[in-house]
């Protein structure tokens, strides 16, 4: 299991490294994490919603993704409400207080039948754990670290980034605040994002072994330029690029939600990302982008209220608008949430843009895969998928169309909207969009590249690190020997 210092340490893309290290060493490995809490979803080929750093662990295991591996996953949805997604449906939204009283036992059989289940078709499993282990006013009832590992009677590598500072603080202060019986199970130390020489971190490593007792397994390098998916908004920053060329603006709202719709645009060298949340930084973009939001009617209030919706009116007409599920949502005249299930209002006014379309929120929400086409982008297909509780009222002209004929998408002038997640993955599409904006502003053509294959490139690349910079000989001994709890060894600070 990883477990980390802090949230944003590398557990995710260390969990990824080494889910591709056992599958290319012929092992059918499997990533699982009890509990998630984020709004960055993916949708498995069934339509079941799970954490999206689960669906990037899995295309790192080369294994299809499988809602037993994130069996628990929180989206927030206002201060301490969160919507509690169990099993791949979402159950109901609830407050954090009652969260941790009413369904924590339910939540711990959750936890154990997905995990059981999952073991039992693989040979191996990385478990991940959630921010800090140590949270101390948490860990009485906490679903997602050291409950899972005493589950799973699994040891416990923990990870530090050093890149922020304070890593013999933050691990020292790890382990002194855990219980004996759970320090028992950290049988190994990772610093993570190591800058420059390792060599020049050798005593380092050493001061850490002789305090603690546990030897650090690896002292891995910062990697810089990896196009995988961020897990939680800690990761946005990571998206915000200066360069010349291009100018994308994305409205930054409080509850913007799957915003891996713009992965691909980091791979572009000319297409400068900027997050927007005042109206005097908006300024004369290229391409305007309303993500994903978890509660549409409160992020449209925002809009509103920052006097963003007029700035928005007020834009070049050269300027491309494309909003995407909660963001198409807002491009509309209204939207209705009559039973307030994402909002404590039940109406809003939206940007307008669409006039003749009006949303309404429905308890059901719908999670499925999709396959599309457009009439203006004839022979493309567009692979992604929909997560959402709205309908909309289809009267604008249409832009993206199911298969079987369903319309998920409008248009209007240079202002789009679609329910289509993805949709920007599509190298095709995306490649269109962009060089019509390089021809406007008579900017060099830029070479095209497949984005699954640099995503792909990334997750070996981060494996092909790991393995070279982590002592695989000693994990491959913690998972042939167990080093859970069964053995104890002193790992007490001194």
């Amino acid at each position: 299991m990883i477990q980390g210092t802090h949230s944003d340490s590398g557990k995710s893309i260390l969990t990824a490294a080494l889910c591709r290290i056992f599958a290319e060493d012929g092992f059918r490995t499997a990533p699982f994490k009890s509990q998630n809490m984020a709004l960055n979803a993916y949708v498995t080929e069934d339509g079941k919603e799970i954490g999206r750093s689960q669906g990037m662990q899995a295309d790192a295991a080369r294994i299809r993704a499988d809602v037993r591996m994130n069996p628990i996953l929180l989206k927030p949805a206002g201060n301490q409400r969160s919507q509690v997604v169990v099993r791949g449906t979402a159950l109901s939204t609830m407050e954090a207080a009652a969260y941790r009283e009413d369904f924590y036992e339910k939540g711990k059989q959750v936890i154990q039948d997905a995990y059981e289940s999952l073991a039992s078709d693989v040979d191996r499993i990385v478990l991940e754990g959630a921010g800090s282990p140590v949270e101390v006013n948490l860990m009485e009832r906490e679903l997602v670290n050291m409950s899972t590992a005493d589950m799973a009677d699994a040891p416990v590598l923990l990870v530090a980034d050093i890149d922020r500072g304070g890593v013999f603080a933050s691990i020292v202060g790890t382990l002194e605040l855990l219980p004996p019986e759970h320090r028992q199970r950290v049988k190994g130390l990772i610093i993570n994002k190591f800058r420059g020489d390792p060599a020049l971190f050798a005593d380092g490593v050493s001061w850490l072994e002789s305090y603690t007792g546990i030897p650090v397994l690896g002292v891995l390098p910062f990697v810089k330029d990896l196009y995988l998916e961020e897990e939680d908004a800690l990761g946005l920053a990571s998206y915000e690029r200066r360069v010349e060329g291009i100018d994308a603006a994305i409205l930054h709202y409080p509850w913007i939600s799957n915003y891996h719709d713009l992965d691909p645009f980091k791979a572009e060298p000319d297409v400068q990302i900027r997050f927007v949340q005042r109206p005097e930084e908006l300024g004369e973009p290229d391409l305007i982008i309303l993500p994903g939001s978890k509660s549409t009617i409160e992020d449209l209030s925002f809009l509103h209220e920052r006097g963003l919706v007029e700035a928005l009116k007020k834009v070049p007409a050269s300027t491309r608008m494309i909003g995407i599920c909660g963001g198409y949502q807002m491009l509309g005249n209204t939207v209705r949430d009559p039973q307030m299930l994402e909002s404590s209002r039940k109406e809003r006014e939206g940007i307008g843009f669409f006039s003749t379309m009006d949303t309404v929120m429905l308890p059901e929400k719908q999670t499925i895969r999709t396959t599309a086409a457009a009439a203006a982008h004839p022979g493309i297909r567009w692979e992604g998928y929909e997560i959402r509780t709205g309908a909309s009222t289809e009267e604008e002209k249409p832009w993206l169309c199911r298969e079987d004929g369903t319309v998920i998408g409008s248009v209007r002038g240079r202002v789009f909207g679609t329910y289509l997640h993805d949709v920007f993955h599509q190298d095709e599409y995306r490649h269109h969009l962009l060089e019509d904006i390089r021809q406007e502003k008579g900017l060099p053509a830029q070479p095209r590249f497949s984005y699954a294959s640099i995503r792909e490139a990334s997750i070996q690349h981060l494996a092909d690190t790991t393995r070279e910079y982590l002592d695989m000989a000693a994990i491959e001994t913690l998972m042939t020997d167990g080093g859970g709890n069964n053995e104890k060894n002193d790992t007490t600070v001194e």
